[in-house]
C-alpha cells in the first residue's frame, strides 16, 4: 500500500502524538506527577513518529510476513533510539535515558526487551495501525485534512528550532553568545561603524534576550523534570573514551569508503560472475554511496567499541548491516524508481533486497574495518599537514555534493525517459545530452525499472 505525503505527515504526527501519551503516562504513574516527556514543547515524541514513518515506508511490503516484519521492526527502532540517545548526548554531554540496570542492554541506550517491545509496536503499527489512521483521515473533508496536517507542520518547526537551540545553549553557555554572532553578522555593512552596530545589537539585545532567555529557561526547566537531566551529566572525564572522529575526517573516511567499497564489489563481481560490471553509485569515478555511509557511521558510532570481542562486533554489523541495505534498498527505489541490486536469485534473501550471506559480509567488514584498517588508514590521515588536509577534503567535499547533484538529476530524468517524459526545461535537456540511455545503463547496469 502506498501512502501520499500528507498521509505520512498524518502518520507522523498521530504516532508522535500516542508515543508522547504513552510515555508522559508512564513517567508521571511513576513519579505520581504530570511529566512531560517530549523533546518538544507540544504534546508529541517525533522519536515515535519518525520511526512509525520510516517502518511504514521500508516495511510494508513485509505486511504478509510477520516474522520478518517484526524483526524489520526491531532493527530500525533498536538503531534509531541508538543514534538519537548517542546524538543527544554528543550534543549536550547528557544521558536522556538510561538502561544501564536492565539485563541485555547495550551502552545504556538500547536494551532487548525494549527493541522487542518496539519491534512489536512497529508490527502492529505497520500491519494493523497505518490502515485503520489512513481510514479516519479519509473520512476528514479533504480541505479540513490538508489545512489541518499544514497548521501542525507550521507549529512543529519552531518548536523544533527552539528545542534544539536549548540543547545548544547548555553546552555553549559558557562561550560567547549566539546571538551576540548573528547580530555582528546580520548588520555588518562596509559602511557601518562600529558604534552604529552596537547601538543595533543593544536596542535589539535587550527584548530578544529577555525573550529568548524566558523560552530557554522554561524548555529548559521542562526537559530537565522530565528526563532527570541534571543527575544525568555525561562529563568529558566520566563518559568513555571519545572518538576523535570530527567532521573532517569523517568525510574522509566518506570518501574512503565509498572508494574502496566500489573497487571492492568491483573485484567480488569479476571473481564471482566473471564479468567487469560497474558498480558505482555516482556518474562520476567509482565510488559507491552505500558504502561511503556505511564506513563512516559505524567508525562515528562503533570506534569506542573497537576493543570488544570479534564476535560482539560482527553480531553487530551483521544486523544493523542487513538494515541498513534493506533501508538503501527501499530508498533508492522510492526515489529514482529503480531497483539498483537483487538478491532474488541467493538463497535465504528477503524480497531480494537483502540476503543472509551478505549480511554475514556486513558483520565481517565492520570487524575488519574497526580492527584491522581503520587504525593503519588514521595514522595515514594523521601524517597529513592539517592545512593541506583540509584545502584537499573542502575540494572533494565540492566534488562529491556536485557529483551527487548530478547523478540524482540524471537518475531522476533516467527513470521519466522510460516512462517517456520528454525534458521540461534547458537543465533536463543537458542532463539527456549529457546522459543519454546508453551511458546510464553502461554506469548502472543492474537498475531495472519499477513496473
Amino acid at each position: 500500500m502506498r501512502y501520499s505525503g500528507t498521509e505520512l505527515l498524518w502518520l507522523l504526527f498521530l504516532y508522535s502524538f500516542l508515543g508522547w501519551a504513552a510515555e508522559t503516562a508512564i513517567a508521571s504513574g511513576k513519579r505520581k506527577q504530570f511529566a512531560n516527556r517530549g523533546f518538544f514543547s507540544g504534546p508529541v515524541c517525533f522519536i515515535y513518529g519518525i520511526s512509525a514513518v520510516l517502518m511504514t515506508i521500508a516495511f510494508d511490503e513485509l505486511r504478509s510476513s510477520i516474522v520478518f516484519l517484526f524483526l524489520g521492526c526491531c532493527a530500525l527502532a533498536t538503531w534509531i533510539e541508538w543514534f538519537t540517545g548517542k546524538l543527544l548526548e554528543r550534543m549536550n554531554h547528557k544521558r536522556w535515558w538510561d538502561y544501564s540496570g536492565i539485563p541485555g542492554n547495550f551502552d545504556g541506550y538500547i536494551c532487548l526487551p525494549y527493541s522487542l517491545l518496539w519491534g512489536l509496536l512497529g508490527t502492529l503499527a505497520v500491519r494493523f495501525g497505518n490502515e485503520l489512521l489512513v481510514v479516519v483521515y479519509g473520512l476528514l473533508p479533504a480541505l479540513l485534512s490538508h489545512l489541518l496536517v499544514l497548521i501542525l507542520s507550521g507549529i512543529s518547526l519552531p518548536d523544533l528550532l527552539t528545542s534544539l537551540l536549548t540543547v545548544h545553549h547548555e553546552r555553549k553557555a559558557a562561550k560567547v553568545s549566539p546571538t551576540d554572532a548573528i547580530f555582528t553578522y546580520i548588520y555588518r555593512t562596509p559602511d557601518a561603524s562600529a558604534e552604529k552596530a552596537e547601538q543595533i545589537q543593544s536596542g535589539l539585545r535587550s527584548w530578544t534576550y529577555r525573550l529568548g532567555s524566558g523560552v530557554i529557561a522554561r524548555v529548559e526547566r521542562r526537559m530537565n523534570r522530565a528526563y532527570d537531566m541534571g543527575t544525568a551529566d555525561v562529563s568529558d572525564s566520566a563518559a568513555p573514551e571519545k572518538q576523535s572522529c570530527g567532521p573532517i575526517l569523517l568525510f574522509q573516511l566518506f570518501f574512503l569508503g565509498a572508494l574502496l567499497g566500489d573497487l571492492t564489489e568491483t573485484i567480488f563481481c569479476r571473481i564471482t560472475a566473471g564479468v567487469w560490471m560497474s558498480r558505482s553509485s555516482l556518474v562520476w569515478g567509482p565510488f559507491s554511496i552505500v558504502w561511503g555511509l556505511a564506513i563512516a557511521l559505524a567508525t562515528w558510532f562503533l570506534y569506542n567499541y573497537r576493543d570488544r570481542s570479534d564476535g560482539f562486533l560482527f553480531a553487530f554489523g551483521t544486523f544493523l548491516g542487513g538494515a541498513y541495505e534493506y533501508i538503501c534498498s527501499v530508498f533508492t527505489e522510492i526515489v529514482f524508481g529503480k531497483v539498483f541490486w537483487d538478491y532474488s536469485d541467493i538463497p535465504f534473501n528477503l524480497g531480494g533486497r537483502i540476503t543472509l550471506l551478505y549480511c554475514f559480509f556486513w558483520g565481517i567488514a565492520a570487524v575488519v574495518w574497526l580492527k584491522k584498517f581503520y587504525p593503519v588508514i588514521s595514522r595515514w590521515i594523521e601524517k597529513i599537514p592539517m592545512k593541506f588536509g583540509k584545502i584537499i577534503t573542502w575540494i572533494l567535499i565540492v566534488f562529491m555534493v556536485a557529483n551527487i547533484l548530478v547523478s540524482t538529476l540524471a537518475l531522476a530524468r533516467y527513470d521519466e525517459r522510460a516512462h517517456q517524459k520528454p525534458a521540461a526545461n534547458a537543465i533536463e535537456q543537458t542532463i539527456d545530452a549529457h546522459f543519454p540511455d546508453a551511458r546510464m545503463e553502461k554506469i548502472y547496469p543492474n537498475a531495472k525499472a519499477i513496473n
